[in-house]
């Protein structure tokens, strides 16, 4: 783990997201943060193929990015050491 800088703009983003689907600041922005990363992985998928990725990666033992980039879309591979 390690503490990554962001403006006080998007950390009032983040507040303002996660109160609104009650997520704690840290769970928005870890949530951006993967859907962000598939997006920029498989640019082809939209947004309820992504939700769909994360929801599969979440039952395979978690989001690793070795596993992501390897993946078929549709198809992600977990990880234990992605989990959080």
């Amino acid at each position: 783990m390690g503490i990554v800088k962001i403006s006080d703009l998007m950390h009032e983003n983040l507040r303002v997201a996660g109160n609104a689907l009650s997520r704690s600041i840290n769970a928005q922005a870890e949530h951006w943060m993967r859907v962000g990363m598939l997006t920029e992985m498989h640019p082809e998928l939209d947004y309820r193929e992504v939700c769909q990725l994360l929801i599969q990666a979440e039952l395979a033992g978690g989001l690793d990015i070795a596993a992501a980039v390897t993946s078929q879309p549709g198809k992600p591979r977990g990880s234990a050491t992605g989990k959080h």
